[in-house]
């Protein structure tokens, strides 16, 4: 009986390990090649200002999900980390506790859900503020994903903002563009995104050509202004 009894915590020991192991964190480097300086704001990861060229690693664990990364402009903090962002602000702190306000570019991102797979995306529905690209960079995964139209410049006239261009559900708040029942589709205004940007979402129900797909484990980068 002690042996087999020893056999079974061996069999539980390594599967709990081979398990740990295929659900380590990710490192995801968010790097600044805007020749301006922009505040990265990340859920979980809190924020970091870069200015152009600097890098900053957050590490999410594993089984993460509903996570971001975006960028942020025009932001002024105090020494305390109190201030407020022109875009992408976060209640008015440097280290992000909840989501950026629109209008923003967003990087998001759950790990190890069904099957093991992460899931990635660039979303345009909260706007569009900075260029981005969002990539693995290990894992045998090669799907690079970018945003890098002159959004800003092009936008509609009834989605510009101060630093950015608002998508239309933050402007009209209704159904058509927001989805609040399920049921919606593309709309001339969310075209005008998905035409520029044809891998990043449009709007809230745009899954079936912008969300991506990469083992669990996988290691990522975000670029602004790639």
């Amino acid at each position: 009986m002690t042996f087999f009894k020893s056999l079974s915590l061996s069999i539980f020991l390594l599967t709990t390990l081979l398990f740990i192991t295929s659900t380590r964190a990710a490192t995801i480097d968010i790097r600044n090649n805007c020749g301006y300086t922009v505040w990265a704001g990340a859920v979980p990861g809190g924020g970091r200002r870069l200015d152009r060229g600097q890098t900053w690693t957050i590490n999410p664990p594993a089984g993460t999900k509903q996570a971001r990364v975006w960028p942020r402009t025009g932001c002024n903090f105090n020494g305390a980390g109190q201030g407020r962002c022109q875009t992408g602000d976060c209640g008015g702190v440097l280290e992000c506790r909840g989501y950026g306000q629109p209008p923003n570019t967003l990087a998001e991102y759950a790990l190890n859900q069904y099957q093991n797979q992460d899931f990635i995306d660039i979303s345009l529905v909260d706007g569009f503020n900075v260029p981005m690209e969002f990539s693995p960079t290990s894992g045998g995964c090669t799907r690079t994903i970018r945003c890098t139209a002159d959004i800003n410049g092009q936008c509609p006239n009834e989605l510009r903002a101060p630093g950015g261009c608002n998508n239309p559900c933050t402007v009209y708040k209704t159904d058509q563009y927001c989805c609040n029942s399920g049921t919606c589709g593309p709309t001339p205004l969310s075209k005008f995104f998905k035409e520029r940007c044809p891998d990043a979402y449009s709007y809230p129900k745009d899954d079936p050509t912008s969300l991506f797909t990469c083992p669990g484990g996988t290691n990522y980068r975000v670029v602004f202004c790639p």
